[in-house]
């Protein structure tokens, strides 16, 4: 290993000559209080940054050991560390140190959700975390001294300020990491509390707006709890805390416009994450496996059985198998559902705003006119109550146009002004006074979820001379090979690097899970499985900084 001093005679050496010359730092550098290495150094100003690590022996950070005992309670510590890193780069980091980004220092923090990620690990042998830097540059000539500003004050300060504990306030730290334990702490309550989500007592819903995802911050209404659903959990760091706990089984959100049913739905959606503290949704927890359903025109759907929703198609298409390159508004949401529950899903999210009309109800007029066996289309209505009783699948429905639900809800809550109130014995009353004459057209049953297995030749990861190319090109988009793959409606996810790992993902299960297992869902857990234990390094040849779970 190289001495710091090696590194500085280095950039002196290859100031102002041509920017390839920036090859010669790669290696491992020790500045004393921690280790510096360059694993990768970017081809030309222009190029994708330059990779780094920064490695401290865990006997010189400082950290106390109850901030990182438990695994979640490591992940949060990780975050923290992820976020202070950014903090002090903020302050620190000049940039501008040349053409484009030349001297811009970066690291994947994260937004409002604390997410597992590659930034930053902590093990026995240590804390290290990953960054990259835009070596500065004239033109295509290098900036040596700008470079040695950038080493050797801005980098050290930022990891002397974030590596190590005695420049922490020890409370905000032990904070983060205890709201982190008390949400999954809370989530471990819900099956035996037969919940699917809570949402805790003067909780902050409402987003500053729809690009920006901190809460908002005047004219708060908080939320308070109805006491027909209150529930009370137990927390390891703040004792007991009181909320709206939402049944298992079929529960609907109703309000007027405006009055807050998709806000707290987008809460319960994201309650699958921990949240940092003052998030205002800290203590909205939804169970894991709980997914967002959505109409999507246009869709390719492959040999998925969409025949609990859709059967008799003209020309007698096959339904048990359907496939499709353009789906409309009703087989692409059977299809979105079937997938779920495929996958495991055990609670559907499912906003009317968002749905195809004749996908979720037929009223009776409608029947009357167009009759069963002219309509292929089965309506959610008349499948939701089977979907629970038959595989134990909850559905939370924002639902402002169709009363027919409430025929098959068991839990209605009416949002008021923000504030959640319990109708459910008034929509039971209303049911049984205007008595629904429509037709039930589900069936006895809800029908077969199916498995399915990919042909190995569908994965193509290659792009010209590449043998493998993949990337995120957005949150939302994904390019692996030469295919795009469009994740816009994927509402859950709030992390490009979440999307960079998933396209990750697939090529590893189709590396070493495809031809080895029964079908989609049982190799995706052993890829999930593989990545929880053994860490993000083994989707990739070499150590990224910018995938999140």
């Amino acid at each position: 290993m190289a001495y710091k001093e090696d590194l500085k005679s280095i950039l002196m050496k290859i100031d102002g000559t041509g920017y390839k010359a920036y090859k010669g730092i790669e290696g491992s550098f020790d500045f004393g209080t921690f280790v510096l290495h360059i694993d990768h150094v970017q081809g030309d100003p222009f190029a994708a940054p330059s990779r780094l690590r920064a490695h401290v022996p865990l006997s010189r950070t400082g950290f106390p050991a109850f901030l990182f005992e438990r695994r979640i309670r490591r992940i949060a510590f990780q975050d923290f560390i992820a976020r202070r890193f950014e903090s002090i780069r903020a302050k620190e980091n000049k940039g501008h140190r040349g053409i484009g980004k030349s001297g811009l220092i970066s690291i994947d923090s994260g937004k409002q959700e604390i997410l597992e990620r590659s930034a930053v690990s902590i093990d026995a042998q240590g804390v290290e975390v990953r960054f990259t830097v835009h070596l500065p540059a004239d033109g295509r000539k290098i900036l040596g001294r700008e470079a040695i500003a950038i080493f050797f004050h801005e980098i050290s300060q930022i990891i002397e300020q974030s590596l190590f504990y005695q420049s922490y306030d020890p409370l905000e730290a032990k904070l983060h990491v205890d709201v982190s334990e008390d949400q999954e702490a809370i989530r471990g309550q819900l099956e035996e509390k037969g919940l699917v989500s809570f949402i805790g007592d003067m909780s902050t819903l409402p987003r500053r707006s729809g690009v920006d995802d901190r809460p908002l911050t005047q004219n708060v209404v908080p939320f308070y709890y109805p006491p027909e659903l209150g529930v009370e959990m137990a927390l390891p760091n703040h004792r007991r805390m009181k909320g709206l706990g939402i049944p298992q089984g079929v529960t609907l959100i109703v309000g007027g416009g405006f009055h807050g049913k998709s806000t707290l739905l987008s809460a319960i959606e994201r309650g699958v994450y921990p949240h940092i503290p003052g998030d205002g949704r800290e203590y909205v927890v939804t169970i894991p496996s709980a997914l967002k359903i959505r109409a999507e025109d246009g869709r390719s759907i492959e040999k998925v059985n969409i025949s609990p929703f859709i059967n008799d198609l003209p020309q007698g298409k096959d339904t048990v198998r359907f496939s499709t390159e353009n789906a409309s508004g009703s087989t692409s949401q059977a299809a979105n559902i079937i997938e779920a529950l495929e996958m495991g899903a055990r609670v559907l999210l499912i906003d009317e705003d968002t749905s195809a009309t004749n996908f979720m109800v037929r009223d009776e007029r409608m029947q009357e006119l167009v009759t069963k066996d002219k309509e292929p289309i089965t309506p959610f209505v008349d499948k939701v109550q089977q979907l629970y009783r038959d595989h134990g699948v909850s559905t939370i429905l924002v639902m402002g146009g169709s009363g027919d639900y409430f025929d098959v809800a068991d839990t209605v809550i009416m949002m008021d002004n923000y504030q959640p109130r319990c109708v459910t014995k008034k929509a039971r009353e209303i049911a049984m006074t205007h008595a629904n004459k429509r037709t039930h057209e589900g069936g006895e049953r809800f029908g077969e979820i199916t498995p399915r297995q990919p042909l190995s030749e569908s994965f193509d990861p290659s792009r010209g001379r590449k043998d493998v190319k993949i990337d995120a090109k957005s949150m939302r988009a994904i390019l692996y090979g030469s295919t795009a793959i469009d994740l816009s409606y994927l509402e859950q996810l709030v992390d490009s690097s979440q999307t960079r790992a998933i396209g990750l993902m697939v090529h590893y299960y189709c590396e070493n899970y495809l031809d080895k297992t029964r079908n989609l869902k049982e190799g995706l857990t052993k890829v999930m499985e593989d990545v929880q234990g053994k860490g993000f390094d083994i989707l990739l040849r070499y150590k990224a900084g910018n995938l999140a779970m």
